[in-house]
């Protein structure tokens, strides 16, 4: 992920749902410990995702698709990137917060091998849990 394609997400970040603000994506573009990729078709951004790195760690820190373009693979080919990404870095496990209730992003982490390591309580904005997901990266 560019600036550039920050541009074109932050006119239309409604469509991918109510999380981080621009200001945010702008600090994590330019920390050297993140990495963002995007999912294009078209030159139009269809979803986007993005990890930290911390020792031989990733946590993936979102993966969002467009809410019209949802159900078309496109979150799966996100997340198969940042494994691999994480792969070439290195990693040996890569984590994440997903909303309890959230049981498609679910479905898709248990698909990828991701098993459940414990619950966040009230970690997102609406005192909805989080469950904490991992992975861990055979080499």
């Amino acid at each position: 992920m560019t600036l550039e394609d920050l541009d074109k997400i932050s006119s239309n970040l409604n469509n991918f749902d109510d999380f981080w603000t621009v200001g945010i994506f702008k600090d994590e573009l330019s920390n050297s410990n993140c990495y963002y990729i995007v999912a294009i078709d078209d030159e139009e951004i269809l979803g986007f995702g993005g990890i930290s790195i911390v020792l031989d760690e990733a946590n993936i820190n979102n993966i969002a698709v467009r809410i019209d373009k949802r159900n078309n693979k496109i979150g799966s080919a996100i997340l198969k990137n940042l494994i691999n990404i994480s792969k070439h870095l290195n990693c040996s496990s890569i984590t994440l917060e997903v909303n309890v209730e959230n049981v498609h992003a679910i479905k898709l982490y248990e698909n990828f091998g991701f098993k459940n390591l414990g619950i966040r309580k009230n970690y997102y904005k609406d005192d909805k849990d989080a469950y904490i997901m991992g992975l861990e990266i055979v080499k």
